[in-house]
């Protein structure tokens, strides 16, 4: 059976691909690096990263980003003998401006060395590539209207101006007159557009609503693919926006894919809200996920859920009898000479400066403070359960209170804990706690422990643990008793609702080490090991 979330943590806007009996899905990674994650399966029920692509300055390069910028919307394809991915780098996100180029890179295999760019252009985002049966590939993603609400083709779209599809070759580029091929529904926000082709009909699939509680995934069809298009009888094949109590929420943001059994599902991207620490709110740390539902053809040649209605299962059969894999604990001791796959790091791809692998340690070199868009010592991990422990061991030597390292829980600039050595002033070594509780737009933080508590010197180890919207950290020297330090601390800001709220907020939370120096000197702290075990493992 297959079990909903199938990508969990923050894995959103996924674009499925088949080659053969071999699966994949490609989904965002926004600010952090290398950029896409690309997933593989042969069943729809268990998955393995097997690629990240952009991961060298010629294909990406986000040093300056603003958070929940960077590769927005992928779009992953195989024609030609070769994988096409197809994505946006946005490097604005406030204001009435979306700078947000797009690019198109290829590669032989999937875990290859990707080819570098081409430019296509800058008129919007959540760029698609079809290939056509004649041979021809069109370009399409939807157009970005500066001028707001009323100056476009769809009212309440605001500036979401339709879909623009122009011709596209890798000889020639773009081809002919771009033409906006779809307005998108009542619901507005039209995104994310992808085409297919069946029985002589184009179908295209959009998001419409905003990519949280009020997201659906639209379809239309058209005999051409340049329109008119008409929309699905019932608009839309999935959203949530009438069931609030429905476990699986922001249902939307999916492409379909037919089986090499001749069946048919279709991806969505979906967020599994919790309350509060005071019991209230909808808040999801783990962020946008991905999911994945079995469809079925009516006689009238449109696609509907196979279950009916406009709900996605939490179950549901998937290609094989298997179950899905159990969550492990997971432990890097940072040998081997590369990173283990679930790391990744934020915007810059010059990870000389950020980090070194030792054997059998990291070394972070301390660099701008905590939420820096453009030269920050974190590398991290998503979270992917609602209740987990983590831990490290940290070598660290400070001089000033500019110098800091340890363990952090981390969303963005304004949403974050971290428990980290530092040097205090007549105090000498110590520990202390920051916290930003989604003070947007200034960022100012807080500090939970009040005054830093004196350690002695040596490795110091580290722990957090997290449960729904609590988390508490602790601390002990190397093989001594763990001690709780400062208060419980409230994880629900560690979310997409947390703070800003969910437009704004497109990525999940994370948990990592980090290092900041901010006499620019880079300060190495080095960890030994680092520890992720899900509840129950």
């Amino acid at each position: 059976m297959i079990r909903n979330p199938i990508l969990p943590g923050f894995n959103a806007d996924p674009s499925i691909c088949r080659v053969g009996n071999t699966y994949y899905i490609a989904v965002s990674t926004f600010e952090w690096y290398p950029g896409v994650q690309i997933y593989q399966s042969f069943d729809l029920v268990n998955w393995d990263l097997v690629a990240r692509p952009l991961n060298r300055a010629s294909l990406l390069d986000m040093r300056g980003n603003p958070d929940s910028c960077g590769i927005w919307a992928p779009c992953l394809s195989h024609a030609d003998g070769k994988f096409w991915l197809v994505y946006t780098d946005v490097k604005r996100y406030d204001g009435n401006f979306k700078d947000a180029p797009n690019y198109i890179t290829t590669c032989d295999t999937i875990d290859g060395e990707w080819s570098d760019p081409w430019y296509v252009n800058n008129s919007g985002f959540d760029p698609s590539l079809f290939h056509d049966d004649d041979g021809r590939k069109y370009f399409m993603n939807m157009q970005w209207n500066y001028r707001g609400r009323g100056t476009g083709g769809n009212p309440k779209s605001a500036s979401f101006d339709g879909i623009l599809m122009q011709e596209w070759s890798p000889e020639q580029g773009l081809m002919g007159e771009a033409k906006n091929v779809y307005l998108g529904t009542d619901r507005g926000l039209t995104e994310a557009p992808h085409v297919f082709k069946r029985n002589g009909w184009y179908y295209l699939t959009t998001a419409e609503g905003g990519t949280v509680y009020e997201h659906a995934v639209t379809m239309a069809r058209s005999r051409s693919i340049w329109g008119p298009y008409e929309d699905h009888p019932n608009k839309y094949l999935m959203t949530a926006i009438d069931a609030p109590e429905h476990p699986m929420q922001k249902t939307g943001h999916g492409q379909y894919v037919e089986t090499h059994d001749g069946q048919f599902y279709h991806t969505f991207l979906m967020g599994r809200p919790i309350a509060g620490p005071d019991g209230t709110g909808r808040y999801c740390p783990l962020g946008r996920e991905t999911g994945i539902e079995r469809v079925i053809w009516g006689d009238d040649d449109w696609l509907y859920l196979e279950q009916g209605g406009m709900l996605v299962r939490s179950e549901l059969p998937g290609l094989a009898e298997v179950e899905p894999r159990a969550p492990v604990a997971c432990r890097t001791d940072f040998d081997g000479g590369k990173l283990a796959p679930e790391f990744q790091w934020l915007r810059s791809p010059d990870t000389a400066r950020l980090f070194r692998l030792n054997d059998g340690s990291l070394s972070l070199f301390g660099r701008e403070s905590i939420g820096s868009w453009f030269e920050q010592a974190l590398v991290a991990r998503r979270q992917e359960d609602f209740t987990y422990v983590a831990e490290t061991e940290l070598d660290f030597a400070p001089t000033t209170y500019q110098q800091t390292a340890g363990l952090t829980t981390y969303y963005n600039r304004f949403k974050f804990h971290a428990l980290l050595i530092t040097h205090e002033p007549g105090l000498g070594r110590a520990l202390t706690i920051l916290s930003c509780l989604g003070d947007f737009p200034d960022g100012n933080m807080s500090f939970p422990l009040g005054s830093p508590i004196a350690i002695p010197d040596g490795p110091i180890q580290m722990k957090v643990s997290v449960d729904h919207a609590e988390q508490q950290f602790y601390w002990r020297k190397a093989g001594g008793d763990w001690q709780a330090i400062g208060p419980v601390l409230d994880a629900s800001v560690i979310s997409d609702e947390g703070g800003r709220g969910g437009h704004g907020s497109f990525t999940g939370a994370f948990v990592g080490m980090f290092a900041m120096d901010m006499t620019g000197q880079g300060r190495e702290a080095r960890f030994d090991h680092f520890t992720y075990r899900p509840a129950g493992t």
